[in-house]
């Protein structure tokens, strides 16, 4: 598929530019908020299919918008990755049983990047009720 929705929630500015550049050119439509409190009102806009969500964020942080994500019945079926240089051993884990669907690390790799958003997505997009599982 291509022309999925990502929303990069981060907010350091060079690693938002390179994720976009690489999802961009691999035909995903990608917008981006650097402040928690933009992030609701930019879902609600943009309606993203996924969501890399960093963990620390300015005045909040990538789990506590994780849960508010998850917690809300428009909101919850997005997939969201926890896009983070957190990558000490037991993070992953913390991070997916606080909600997130995946997990990135940063810096990213510019060669498989756009794969792994694109299989975060795919493994976790509900099935449609007339596809045949494989």
């Amino acid at each position: 598929m291509t022309g999925e929705r990502v929303l990069i929630v981060d907010d350091n500015e060079a690693n938002v530019e390179l994720a976009k550049f690489v999802l961009e050119d691999a035909s995903f439509v990608v917008d981006s908020v650097a402040n928690p409190a933009d992030a609701m009102p930019r879902v609600a806009s943009f309606l993203p299919d996924l969501i890399l969500m960093d963990i620390r964020l300015p005045g909040s942080d990538g789990l506590h918008l994780t849960r508010t994500l998850k917690s809300d019945p428009a909101t919850q079926g997005i997939v969201i990755v926890a896009f983070t240089a957190h990558a000490m051993k037991g993070d992953e884990a913390r991070f997916l049983s606080e909600g997130c669907d995946a997990y990135i690390a940063k810096p990213i790799d510019v060669t498989s990047f756009a794969r792994r958003v694109r299989s975060a997505l795919e493994s976790h997009r509900p099935n449609d009720p007339g596809e045949v599982p494989h």
